[in-house]
This record gives structure tokens, sequence and C-alpha cells, in this order.
């Protein structure tokens, strides 16, 4: 009977609910943040809620843009809600069952969670890019922006220019959480680490195939009975690498791999430009997972610019957020079908 009047409480004072209610024990939420310049509470916990359910939004910054519109519709449509792509009252009482899920938290930094290797500012030059020991992060920021999904720039609105990333330090980020990192025993420690790192949960449906949709700008996840279980916005071709309309099948992944840059193969190379090897880390060109495909140099992978999915083009391959790719590697396995219509 409480579900069932908190539930219409909801329906009559929208977004006021959706803020209020429990909360985790070991990271409370932090009441400060609703006035931080900048940041609407109520687009940030629904950006948590979409990405703790599967329908990603992007970087999660508290404001709207067309990534956030785009996971409306998605989990408008696996729930049968008018597709309206904005956060309207049945869509808010649908969110309203997970608002345990917060929309920031505030959490100590252990030794861990800043611990480099960090490489600085990232160098554009594949040359200079290869003479790296890792494509690894430039700083602890940028590393726990990609933890709780979001951008060393929400991180600094939430906190103040002068917070220290450093341990023992109090910090308020979005209110990403995994539930379980009970990742299967065939995963490799270091892949299991680069999972937990990004705040993937090991506990994901299973894909029967995905649908790459470039109208939409998004790669949609189907179950065996046809039901949209999970979909990201992508980053897919460009006027100069058209996205490669057909079926295909992933037919494997590389986890953290490492990337041959091939000068030949990209159409904005530099003329002299050579062939390098660029070491793995989450800021290489692929990000931290390549989801191969069955058409030669084409595949789903990552990216070390998260903000910019969507907004940029791509060399014809299939980019989403590091945290996005890597939940999608949880899902598909070699075989599972693929199709790129326009």
């Amino acid at each position: 009977m409480k579900t069932i009047m908190v539930a219409r409480a909801c329906l009559a004072t929208a977004t006021a609910c959706l803020i209020g209610g429990p909360v985790f024990a070991q990271s409370p939420p932090v009441a400060a943040a609703s006035a931080t310049p900048g940041i609407d509470l109520t687009i940030m916990h629904v950006q948590v809620l979409l990405d703790h359910l599967g329908f990603g939004p992007g970087v999660i910054d508290g404001r709207k843009g067309a990534s956030l519109k785009g996971a409306l519709v998605g989990f408008q449509t696996a729930n049968k809600l008018p597709k309206t792509g904005e956060i309207d009252k049945a869509t808010l009482a649908a969110l309203n069952p997970y608002r345990e899920v917060r929309p920031v938290l505030e959490v100590v930094l252990t030794e861990a969670d800043v611990a480099g290797p960090f490489v600085g500012a990232m160098p554009k030059d594949p040359a200079e890019q290869a003479k790296l020991p890792a494509m690894a992060y430039q700083n602890a920021t940028e590393k726990l922006a990609e933890r709780f999904h979001t951008t060393p720039a929400t991180l600094i609105a939430l906190n103040g220019p002068d917070a220290k990333v450093v341990a023992g330090a109090k910090v308020r980020v979005p209110g990403i959480t995994v539930a379980s990192t009970a990742y299967a025993e065939t995963l490799k420690p270091e892949w299991k680490q680069t999972l937990a790192s990004l705040s993937v949960d090991a506990r994901q449906p299973t894909a029967k195939h995905v649908v790459v949709d470039k109208s939409d700008g998004v790669l949609r996840v189907y179950d065996a009975e046809e039901k949209l279980v999970a979909q990201f916005p992508a980053t897919m071709g460009s006027k100069h690498d058209p996205l490669p309309i057909g079926t295909w099948k992933i037919q494997g992944a590389a986890y953290n791999p490492p990337f041959h840059y091939n000068p030949t193969l990209f159409w904005d190379a530099d003329s002299k430009d050579e062939k390098q090897l660029l070491k793995p880390g989450p800021n290489g060109p692929v990000g931290v997972v390549w989801l191969d495909l069955n058409k030669p140099h084409y595949g789903i992978h990552g990216t070390p610019s998260p903000e910019t999915i969507g907004r940029a083009e791509s060399h014809g391959c299939i980019r989403l957020t590091n945290w996005d790719a890597a939940r999608l590697s949880l899902m598909v396995k070699p075989g599972t079908e693929a199709k790129f219509q326009p």
C-alpha cells in the first residue's frame, strides 16, 4: 500500500518525489549539491537512473542534450510509454521504483582510486603517443570521471575548483554504483579490474543481436525475445568513412587492446605520418575494448573522449563511451549479429 501511495504522490508532484526517498547508508546523498551552479539535480538523477537501467545518456552532467533525449526515448520504448524524449510524468512514474539510486553521492577516495600511472597532457601526434608507457589517464580527475560516467568539468562543478582529488578526500560524484563485480571466471584479472574501474556491473542481459541506427545515433541491444534491453549513444561514420550498412557479426573482443596506427587507413592523416604501435590504455584511439566485426578494419569500441559521443564523426567504426563499450562486451559473444541501418 505504501508503494502505491508513493507512486501516486510522484505523479502529482512530478520531479520532487524522484529526488526524495531512501539512500545507500554507505554513500549518503549530498544535499549541498542541489545548489551546484550549472547542474540540474533532477536531470542528473534521471541520467543516473537511465544509466543504471542500461539506457545510456552519455556523460552524466545534469544537463539536457541529444544523448539524454535518445536515452529517454529508448527507456520509453522499452516500457511502452509515449516516446516524447522528455522527462514527463509518465517517465518519472516508471523511474520512481528505482529512486533509491541517488543523483549524487559523497565518497572518500582511497589510494587505489587515485593511483596512476598518469601521463599528463596527451600529445596529439601518434609518433609522440607511441613513446608513452601507456595510453593512460592524464590525471586522477580524469580517472575518477570515467569511474562515475561523467567529465572532469562536472566533477569540478560538483566540488568546486579548489577540491583535491587525493586519498582521504571527500568528493561529490554522480550516483553511479555497482551491485556486483562477480565477473565471469574466464575473463582475465586485468580486464576484470578495468570493468570495476569503469563501474560496470557484472550482471548484464544477454544480447541476441544489436542494431546500430544512424538516423537516431544509437546502438540498441535486443534479447532472445526481441525485447529492447539496453541502448547506448554512439558515434558512427562520416562522409569520408560512412557507416557500412548491412548485417555483420561480432567475431570476438580484444580487451585493453594496443592500437596499430596505419596512416593509409585514415583520410585525415598527415602525409608525413608513419605506422605506430600505441600501447594499451583508456586514452587509446579505441579506448578499453574492441569488438571485432566480420568486415575488415571495422569494429565497435570505446573512446578517449566520452563527451564527444554523438557529437563528432568517426572513421566508419562504432564508437561508444568506454563504460558503455565495456558493458556491451558483457552482453555479446562471438557470432552475435550486428545490423547497421541508415
